[in-house]
């Protein structure tokens, strides 16, 4: 199993954490998603370590960004 958390920025509101969930959690592989508003944060489980790019694509579909 694999963690990581990663830093989105732009989400305001439920809606946006509701987009970023499911845009991340259609990865392949990817087993559970848990986002906090107030930080950013984002952290994605999986079977296998996945690849940055992938969530980065997942997170820009939802309309927002990863911090660099």
């Amino acid at each position: 199993m694999a963690v990581r958390t990663y830093t989105v920025t732009g989400m305001t509101c439920s809606h946006c954490v509701n987009s970023v969930t499911e845009e991340v959690g259609r990865i392949p592989g990817v087993t559970g998603v848990e986002v906090d508003l107030a930080s950013g944060a984002v952290t994605v489980t999986s079977d296998q370590p996945v690849e940055d790019t992938a969530v980065a694509a997942a997170v820009d579909e939802a309309g927002y960004e990863l911090a660099r």
